[in-house]
C-alpha cells in the first residue's frame, strides 16, 4: 500500500470511535470479510480472532483485517474495549500491505490521526473525503514504518535525529554566540564526541564548520539588506577581529564583505 494513491482508497460507510458495551462480541461470520478493515484498541481488554490465530488486545493494539479474512472478538465486560475502526477497500494493486496485527507504544500521533479522521464526518466539513482518504495513507505508512523499523532503534534513532536539528536550528537562530561543542553536546544530552560525530553525520558538515557557514550567511544577509557596514556586521556577529572576519567571509563566499556591500 506504500504506493497505493489517495484517489485509489475507496471509504466505506463503517467508521467510528465506540465504547463497547458489556455484553459486546464480534461473532465469527460464515463469510470472510470482503474489504480491509482498520481496527484500534484505544482502552480496555479483549481477545481478537484472525483466521484461527488469537491476539490478547490492550491499549494500544492494531490491526489490518485483509479482505478474505475470518475475524471475531470479545472483552473484558469491566474492562470494555475503546474502539476506533474504519473500513474501506482499495481500487489499484495493492503491494507492501501492513502486518496484520502490532501493538503500537509510541500512539500519539497515530491517534492523532484517527481522531480527525472521525471528526472530519461528524460535521459537514468542507472536502471531507478528499482529506480523509489523505489521513488514511498516512495511517497505512504508520503502520509500515512500525513494520519495517525496530520499535527500540525507531524511537532512539527518532530522539536523536530531533535532538541534532534542533541544536542545528539553536546555532542557526544564535550565529553572534561563540557556541562551543561541549555545551551544544550538553544541550543534546550527548557527549562530545558523540554529539559532534553523529551531527557531521547528519547534517553534512563538522559543527564548526555549521557554525562559520551560518553566521558567514547571516553577514551576507545583514550587509546586503539591513544597511549595515563591515565593522558593523563583524561586531554584530562576535568578530573581535574585523580582518579575520574578512579573510573567513571571503574564504567561504570568494568575494570580500566590501564587496557585497
Amino acid at each position: 500500500m506504500l504506493h497505493v494513491s489517495p484517489d485509489s482508497l475507496v471509504l466505506q460507510p463503517a467508521f467510528a470511535k465506540i465504547v463497547c458495551e458489556p455484553g459486546w462480541r464480534w461473532a465469527r461470520r460464515e463469510k470472510p470479510i470482503p474489504n480491509y478493515d482498520l481496527f484500534y484498541v484505544w482502552s480496555g481488554e479483549g481477545e481478537v480472532e484472525i483466521n484461527g490465530t488469537i491476539y490478547e488486545v490492550s491499549k494500544g493494539s492494531c490491526f489490518l483485517f485483509r479482505p478474505g479474512d475470518y475475524t471475531s472478538a470479545t472483552h473484558n465486560p469491566q474492562k470494555p474495549l475503546v474502539l476506533t475502526y474504519i473500513h474501506f477497500k482499495v481500487d489499484e494493486v495493492v503491494d507492501h500491505v501492513p502486518e496484520r496485527h502490532r501493538v503500537l507504544t509510541d500512539t500519539v500521533d497515530f491517534e492523532y490521526m484517527l481522531s480527525r479522521y472521525v471528526r472530519l464526518f461528524l460535521v459537514q466539513t468542507y472536502a471531507a473525503e478528499e482529506e480523509a482518504k489523505l489521513v488514511l495513507k498516512q495511517l497505512i505508512i504508520h503502520l509500515l514504518r512500525e513494520d519495517n523499523e525496530a520499535p527500540v532503534e525507531k524511537k532512539a534513532s527518532n530522539q536523536l535525529t530531533e535532538a541534532i536539528h534542533e541544536i542545528a536550528n539553536y546555532v542557526r537562530q544564535n550565529p553572534s554566540i561563540a557556541h562551543r561543542v561541549e555545551d551544544l553536546a550538553m544541550r543534546a544530552q550527548l557527549s562530545p564526541r558523540y554529539f559532534s560525530m553523529k551531527f557531521k553525520e547528519m547534517i553534512g558538515m563538522s559543527v564548526q564548520t555549521y557554525m562559520i557557514r551560518t553566521r558567514i550567511e547571516r553577514a551576507q544577509h545583514l550587509l546586503m539588506h539591513a544597511g549595515m557596514n563591515v565593522t558593523e556586521v563583524a561586531d554584530a556577529l562576535g568578530y573581535r577581529d574585523i580582518f579575520f572576519f574578512s579573510r573567513q567571509f571571503k574564504q567561504y563566499t570568494g568575494r570580500s564583505p566590501s564587496e557585497i556591500r
